[in-house]
């Protein structure tokens, strides 16, 4: 089992960044897959961002967040990163921190931190 607490949410304004960290209660150093979803009011939630290791490193962008959102991870923090840049507002929603610990394993949901892109 593991443990996801995200933080770095907050308010900002058009054209702005933010980074949200999402750290682990356990080593993440050999984690299937780790990523962020977001979800907006009214709507489903949607894969953001993920990174998928086994043999090698796959990251995967959803086109809307292609150039502006970086995924990361420092394993000797047991962290994951989405650096966010250049936001806008149709970027506002709850941010949620999504880990696999293996390929055949269950999804682990971190609380959620709210984006508010607004001026």
């Amino acid at each position: 089992q593991v443990q996801l607490v995200e933080s770095g949410g907050g308010l900002v304004q058009p054209g702005g960044s933010l980074r949200l960290s999402c750290e682990a209660s356990r080593s993440i150093l050999s984690i299937y897959r780790m990523g962020w979803y977001r979800q907006a009011p009214g709507k489903q939630r949607e894969l953001v961002a993920r990174i998928t290791s086994g043999g090698s490193t796959y990251y995967y962008y959803v086109d809307s967040v292609k150039g502006r959102f970086t995924i990361s991870r420092d394993n000797a923090k047991n962290t994951m990163y989405l650096q966010m840049n250049s936001l806008k507002p149709e970027d506002t929603a709850v941010y949620y921190c999504n880990v696999r610990l293996t390929s055949v394993g269950v999804d682990y949901w971190g609380q959620g931190t709210q984006v508010t892109v607004s001026s």
